[in-house]
């Protein structure tokens, strides 16, 4: 009586703190393909003196670098144009891009010069743009390797700089004397370049830095996991198959001599009514809170489909397994779902197995799809063309699961006729 349910916690609250704990104890540690796009616009310049002039693109150099002072086994840095770079940040398909601008060797070419020649200079920019609308800890993770891998760099173009200054001082012989560095010059010279952290596409207010995408999916799953419970308790209720409680009020319907095949039908024409109301529901209560959206429209309709596909697998698998439908429906949709989802910390910042489980697990599509319609203007290469197609496929696993488990278990003849003789699968 106490063993079995003490175990079967025991082992299920260890899977629970394993997935919950194991995705955010170390996320720079578990990174792994990180996209960051770079973008390399620098045309180059001539330098030297006079008769001795050469051209030289110092963006090809700042490139080479950054290559070297990244991981590659943890970041998938790719060099692309520009307008494939701000394609990718709008598709999602990249979570930061760096950008060296056009005139970046001529700029530290006058910084150079000016190091020795009076006048007003500008260190050259590098702009590290983020893309907020993937998530508040992905700015937070690429900020962090940008800054690490562009001051490493900084550093080297320094030194580079620094040298070459001096090469240039250095009088011919028999020639007057070299003027000297200053101090202010050799630190200008150290660290010659100006970082610049911008986001790419800025969150508006009511968006709670990127995770009301997330939340609003885990409403949906919630919706779905929860009503499929609650409509497969109270619809057995009502058709006489389990008691029902209320407080010290006890009722026991005559069992309904009906086939668990249309008992299943029953129950997820119910989830699909509820499915909608509750779609309509959640709509209201964001607007009403004055999150933006953007596709209303959008939004209702995928959260329908989200809630049903889940609502009605999670039937399925109830009339399958019965009360052990419970577990096993938390531990698919909750369990391992959350970890996977990628709302809070991004796939690939989780251990490598959380990425497997996010090709199919649920919540991480629903995810993807409404963050494609809240943050990205409801583009399909974002996420929300995974999402539909993915949700309509567990849409289909659930009800394939439900007519043929139901239809074997009716011509078994294990119906739930109210005879009262036990039936054993």
């Amino acid at each position: 009586m106490w063993l079995v349910p003490v175990a079967i916690l025991a082992v299920f609250m260890a899977l629970l703190g394993t997935m919950y704990l194991d995705y955010v104890v170390d996320p720079e540690e578990n990174l792994h393909d990180f996209p960051i796009a770079l973008v390399n616009q620098d045309v180059g310049d001539s330098v030297g003196a006079p008769g001795e002039q050469r051209w030289v693109r110092f963006g090809d150099e700042v490139t080479d670098g950054l290559k070297q002072a990244v991981p590659a086994d943890k970041i998938d840095l790719q060099v692309v144009a520009v307008n494939e770079a701000s394609q990718r940040m709008q598709d999602n398909r990249v979570y930061g891009t760096i950008v060296i601008p056009s005139d970046f060797s001529k700029r530290l070419g006058i910084l150079g010069a000016g190091s020795v020649i009076p006048g007003d200079i500008q260190r050259p920019i590098i702009t590290l743009q983020t893309n907020p609308r993937s998530g508040a800890f992905v700015t937070e993770i690429v900020t962090q390797i940008g800054n690490r891998a562009l001051a490493e760099v900084n550093k080297q173009v320094g030194a580079q700089l620094t040298e070459q200054v001096r090469a240039q001082l250095t009088p011919p012989p028999g020639g007057p004397p070299a003027p000297e560095l200053t101090g202010a010059a050799r630190v200008a010279l150290a660290e010659p370049l100006h970082i610049v952290v911008e986001p790419f596409h800025p969150l508006p207010s009511g968006t709670g830095r990127g995770l009301t995408a997330f939340f609003y999916a885990l409403l949906l799953l919630l919706a779905g996991l929860v009503g499929s419970m609650t409509i497969h308790t109270m619809i057995d209720a009502q058709l006489g198959f389990v008691p029902t409680e209320y407080g010290p009020w006890f009722v026991h319907f005559p069992p309904t001599p009906i086939s668990r095949f249309h008992t299943l039908l029953i129950k997820w024409g119910v989830m699909v009514v509820t499915a909608n109301v509750v779609a309509g529901v959640f709509l209201a209560v964001a607007d009403a809170l004055g999150m933006p959206i953007d596709h209303p429209l959008g939004l209702f309709l995928f959260s329908a489909l989200a809630i049903i596909a889940v609502g009605v697998t999670g039937l399925s698998v109830l009339a399958a397994v019965g009360s052990a439908g419970l577990l096993i429906n938390l531990i698919l949709f909750i369990i391992l779902g959350l970890p996977s989802s990628g709302g809070t910390v991004p796939i690939e910042a989780t251990p490598k197995y959380l990425g497997w489980l996010a090709n199919f697990e649920p919540m991480h599509q629903v995810f993807l799809g409404v963050r494609s319609i809240l943050y990205f203007d409801s583009s399909g290469p974002a996420g929300l063309s995974r999402g539909v197609w993915m949700a309509a496929l567990g849409l289909a696993i659930g009800l394939v699961l439900g007519v043929v488990i139901t239809r074997f278990y009716d011509r078994k003849g294990l119906r739930r006729s109210g005879t009262g003789r036990r039936e054993t699968v």
